[in-house]
């Protein structure tokens, strides 16, 4: 019988838990922007799953900067608009 090898979403959480000690150290604040900075990871997983990469922290990068990717988009967005209401125009 072969090796069963675990799913990535095992393995993200797991790599998630060997960070456990650097979370707690953070101050409040800083653990709370590092538990969301794990969620982007998670919302990411299934997508995570197809790259072929054995090293678990690289798509996890990938997800966090995609997330941050993501959400300066919208505010870009929001700017913009905000922007044009008040009759102002945005460079960006």
């Amino acid at each position: 019988m072969g090796k069963t090898v675990e799913s990535f979403r095992m393995a993200l959480e797991g790599e998630i838990n060997r960070w456990s000690g650097f979370a707690r150290a953070l101050r409040k604040p800083d653990r709370e922007a590092f538990d969301e900075l794990m969620d982007m990871c998670r919302t990411y997983a299934s997508e995570s799953s197809c790259a072929t990469n054995p090293i678990i922290f690289e798509p996890m990068i990938m997800s966090i900067l995609l997330a941050q990717q993501v959400r300066i988009q919208k505010l870009e967005r929001q700017l913009n608009e905000a922007s044009q209401k008040s009759g102002e125009t945005t460079h960006g």
